[in-house]
């Protein structure tokens, strides 16, 4: 015999339930960020899985629904419990088994979709449970059915929009992805004792015990290694000291995944990767005059401005989407906020908004590896960028391609062919190793560059070339589509196969 149970009653545990499980949707994103990065391979398989889950749940959920009342509520308060587990256990299996799985699996598609489904499955699956079971009782117990039954969908709707909103804007932000997690273990801990003391299970003071445990599973899940020093509403941010000597300090910037930038303290012109190297010579080489205005989409470590504010180049303008990337680079990588404009915004509505502002040169640093902001790249991006350049402008931007495919740069290039009348392919001139990623600059604007070679440290001596006029007509011709608004393709370009 279960205890007499309101409607409302029902209706809240669904959208509690619902909320946590969106929660959990939300910070899946984030935890496997440093390990494959944010992209759209890791949103396609988060979502792909948690929606597998869900799915295999509520068919689990229906099949218990059959069962005498009391003996559903007892089933679905230990599958509750059996999620609160799961969802504890991924802080720690996450970063176990994160390095074997993508190194079993060289294709990106199936190593995140893999790794995902691993970690995230069953704390899905369990939570899509209590839906069917929840329902059933609610409609079998109500005068109405029909009310009834709207209640419950739109319970589960609504905890959805409240959870993907709460992990969104605070959760992550302020509590960080393991502490939410150790949050949504003890809702549906909770959830779960609420469902065994609902169907008067004789089995309440073993769930309870279970409960305790599962609860201080999650509490030892706070003391696993953090990947992040911080963690912002974009991305998770981490330092590596590269020091020799601790006299003469060198960091490196970590961002989800990637090392995205170095700096030494005593050395603000010098760079210490290929494409920042590239970047910023071309940029003095192509400039109109020694004091030229820039901008920079994309903060980074802030290198790049650092090393034209010290070597005297005008105004500088940096959009720079996360205020917690800039905080880290003032803080840790020496650069002086007061050299520069930081417009904490996306870069392409940055320019967007100020249809009076001229730059001499604008720079794009936004490949990183397989996560590329798609409306930075398309043909609708560069004219727009076209637009904010002086009459003797340069615009500049990093790619990353795959020696043996370069479909990506090529369908850069025929692209920005379109916007500007020169385009040159800047990279190292080294024999590549096949099938290597390289970097490369693109560089679009009025005039040709007055060298097509240069050496400068990066951080050792390195040179650097363009790529023959024939070469680049040909990647464009043979390789290359034109990206647009509507259609950019860039990760799948950017894919190790297809």
């Amino acid at each position: 015999m279960t205890r007499n149970i309101p409607i409302s009653f029902l209706v809240i545990l669904q959208g509690v339930i619902s909320a946590a499980s969106l929660v959990v949707e939300i910070v899946a994103g984030r935890m496997l960020a440093p390990h494959v990065g944010m992209s759209l391979y890791t949103w396609t398989a988060v979502i792909a899985v948690v929606l597998a889950g869900f799915s295999a749940g509520h068919w689990w959920g229906g099949r218990l629904a059959e069962k005498e009342d009391s003996a559903a509520l007892g089933w679905t308060g230990g599958a509750l419990l059996a999620g609160a587990a799961a969802t504890a256990g991924a802080v720690v299996l996450l970063p176990a088994i994160a390095g074997p799985v993508l190194a079993a699996l060289a294709n990106p598609v199936w190593s995140i979709t893999a790794l995902t489904g691993l970690v995230f499955f069953l704390p899905s699956f369990f939570a899509g449970v209590p839906a069917p079971v929840l329902t059933k009782i609610a409609v079998t117990r109500a005068s109405r059915t029909g009310p009834a039954l709207g209640a419950m969908f739109a319970a589960g709707a609504v905890g959805a929009i409240a959870g993907t909103l709460l992990a969104g804007f605070f959760f992550i932000s302020w509590l960080g992805s393991a502490l939410t997690l150790v949050v949504v273990t003890c809702v549906y801990a909770g959830a779960g004792l609420i469902f065994f003391w609902l169907g008067r299970s004789a089995g309440l003071r073993l769930a309870l015990v279970s409960a305790l445990l599962i609860t201080g599973l999650a509490g030892l899940a706070l003391a696993a290694p953090n990947p992040c020093d911080r963690e912002s509403r974009y991305f998770c941010l981490r330092l590596d000291d590269l020091s020799v000597d601790p006299g003469q300090p060198v960091h490196l910037m970590v961002i989800d995944h990637l090392a995205h930038g170095i700096s030494a303290r005593d050395l603000p012109q010098v760079q210490f990767t290929e494409h920042t190297a590239m970047l910023d010579h071309l940029s003095v080489l192509r400039a109109p005059r020694g004091d030229f205005t820039s901008f920079h989409i994309g903060g980074g470590n802030y290198a790049v401005p650092r090393a034209f504010a010290a070597g005297g180049a005008g105004a500088i303008t940096v959009a720079e989407i996360d205020p917690e990337v800039t905080a880290m680079a003032v803080e840790d990588f020496w650069f002086d906020p007061a050299t520069a404009t930081v417009l904490h915004e996306d870069g392409r509505r940055a320019l967007l908004t100020r249809p009076e502002a001229r730059y001499d040169i604008i720079i794009g640093d936004a490949f990183t590896d397989v996560v590329v902001p798609v409306h930075l790249v398309t043909e609708e991006f560069f004219r727009l960028a076209a637009s904010r350049l002086t009459p003797e402008g340069t615009f500049l931007m990093n790619v990353i391609d795959h020696e043996d495919r370069l479909r990506a740069l090529s369908s850069i290039v025929a692209t920005m062919r379109r916007v500007f009348p020169v385009v040159e392919v800047w990279t190292q001139q080294a024999q590549p190793v096949p099938g290597q990623r390289m970097v490369f600059v693109v560089v679009g604007g009025q005039n040709r560059s007055e060298v097509d070679s240069f050496t400068v440290p990066a951080p050792d001596q390195t040179r650097f070339g363009a790529l023959a006029d024939d070469m680049v007509r040909g990647l464009a011709d043979a390789r290359g589509q034109i990206l647009t608004d509507d259609y950019a393709p860039i990760d799948r370009l950017m894919a190790r196969r297809d």
